[in-house]
């Protein structure tokens, strides 16, 4: 049986694979007459230690990740779902995604912007599955 979606959730890092995943997305909101949430998360463990972290550099790479996410937003509303949430948030992308409030489906890009990272601590999205409270699709 295939689940019908009430709010769906898709993880934007600006990556080929996150922007495949958003426009998985807006066909499975649109199949399922769903919300959708694009999410947005600026991993800050990337920044190194609290005394490299620069709070101007934050607050810039937070306005641009505004202006874009508005642009996706635009165009999911003219793909033709009528709501659409956007968040951005500062902190570890595994915890926030799997913790978003009401989202029953997860869509994330099997890989993101950090390979290097990667092959170090394992991947976000292997960490997402194994975390997450709702049903994850990963996009290849």
């Amino acid at each position: 049986m295939i689940k019908h979606y009430e709010k769906i959730a898709v993880a934007i890092d600006f990556s080929k694979l996150s922007m495949k995943a958003f426009q998985r997305a807006i066909l499975v909101a649109k199949d399922n007459n769903a919300s959708m949430q694009l999410v947005n998360v600026i991993d800050t463990k990337s920044f190194g230690s609290v005394a490299a972290y620069d709070l101007e550099y934050a607050e810039r790479l937070k306005e641009e990740r505004i202006t874009k996410m508005d642009e996706l937003k635009n165009e999911v509303i003219a793909a033709g779902v009528p709501i659409v949430e956007v968040t951005i948030k500062e902190g570890a992308p595994e915890e926030i995604l799997t913790q978003l409030p009401g989202v029953e489906l997860l869509i994330c890009g099997a890989t993101g912007v950090s390979n290097i990272e990667k092959m170090v601590i394992g991947s976000v999205a292997e960490r997402i599955v194994s975390l997450a409270n709702c049903d994850v699709q990963l996009v290849r």
